[in-house]
């Protein structure tokens, strides 16, 4: 197939921040009086931070890739080759047949009783039925509570970017986008979460409907694991982030790969009036694109907890609905009778012979 010759498009950015901007944002982080006796030292930082910023130095620390990349004497990001180098060692104990089952369970709420809320979730309590389940299955678990973001100092996961709608090979396998210390995007939870998914055979998500979609916190995560399907995992091919480099990488021939294929799935969506049958069916679709192997019909569920009751009483609600609860349970038992089978390469080649003429 013939292409033009890529170009890219630019004039959306409006441009770096004033002097004066960027110190108003910079002091907002140290508002509380408590820090007025340090008004000197912050006034360094924030000259120091301020030069980061004008020189545009995303990451100040750099390593050579070395010789398994296409460029081995490309300076990469050290924090990315680190994750990078995690996910590596997690992949290769994930694949070993002699590890034991290792499943991941995501809650997806924003709510739990350590921040303003005051109470925990519906969706925190199902997935502790998940756990308690599977745990009796004799699997490994672990867990992933993503309302931490709303309720944990500097837990945050930074927005994606969207490199890939530029060119695929842009976006890099883990995500390259973060840290940007010259922006002050730091703690990014992403590079935790992308090793917790790389080392589970399974993975079960409990979510709740938040106005016929899924949280915040859940739809970030979800945005910033587009670059498991189809991600660039060695960034010096396309310079780091040149975009028409990407460009070019990519009308050249992509293979798009899977990086968390060949995984199974469990899926529990809930919600109290609406919505939940919509938000099931994109999660599912979300994760059987990704390449990941639902564990059969007993692992998808959709229910309403406390149907139009009110929400002062929905945790009495759940805990009358016992059929529910049990319910939930069968989304655990179904995946840990998927596992031995997955694990043998039983459920591997059902694609065999199906090639994707739009691969993307």
């Amino acid at each position: 197939m013939n292409h033009p010759k890529p170009t890219v498009r630019k004039g959306q950015y409006p441009g770096a921040l004033a002097r004066e901007a960027f110190r108003e944002r910079f002091m907002q982080r140290f508002y509380d009086p408590a820090f007025q006796a340090e008004n000197d030292a912050l006034e360094r930082l924030e000259t120091i931070a301020w030069q980061a910023y004008e020189a545009g130095r995303k990451s100040p620390v750099t390593v050579k890739a070395g010789p398994e990349f296409a460029d081995p004497d490309y300076e990469l990001a050290a924090e990315w080759k680190q994750t990078r180098d995690r996910l590596a060692v997690a992949e290769k104990v994930q694949r070993d047949p002699g590890t034991p089952s290792r499943v991941l369970v995501i809650a997806g709420a924003s709510r739990n009783d350590g921040t303003c809320p005051g109470e925990v979730s519906k969706t925190w309590r199902l997935a502790r039925i998940v756990l308690d389940e599977l745990r009796a299955g004799g699997v490994q678990t672990d867990m992933l509570d993503l309302s931490r973001l709303a309720s944990e100092y500097q837990y945050q996961i930074h927005p994606c970017k969207g490199c890939v709608s530029t060119a695929m090979p842009l976006c890099h396998w883990p995500c390259s986008c973060y840290p940007n210390h010259a922006l002050g995007q730091v703690n990014d939870a992403m590079a935790g979460i992308y090793e917790q998914w790389v080392a589970a055979h399974a993975v079960i998500l409990v979510a709740p409907t938040y106005w016929y979609q899924s949280p915040c916190p859940l739809k970030l995560m979800i945005d910033r694991l587009v670059c498991a399907d189809g991600g660039n995992p060695d960034p010096t091919l396309t310079g780091g982030k040149d975009p028409l480099k990407a460009k070019q990488v990519e009308l050249a021939g992509w293979p798009y790969p899977k990086h968390l294929a060949g995984r199974a799935y469990g899926l529990v969506v809930h919600g109290d009036v609406a919505g939940i049958e919509a938000q099931r069916r994109a999660l599912s679709d979300w994760l059987d694109w990704m390449g990941l192997i639902d564990a059969g019909a007993a692992s998808r569920l959709d229910r309403y907890i406390g149907y139009y009751r009110p929400y002062a009483t929905s945790h009495d609600e759940l805990d009358r609905d016992t059929a529910v609860q049990q319910e939930v349970r069968n989304v655990a038992r179904a995946v840990l009778n998927v596992l031995p089978r997955l694990r043998r390469g039983e459920m591997a080649g059902l694609d065999r012979g199906i090639e994707q003429p739009r691969p993307k």
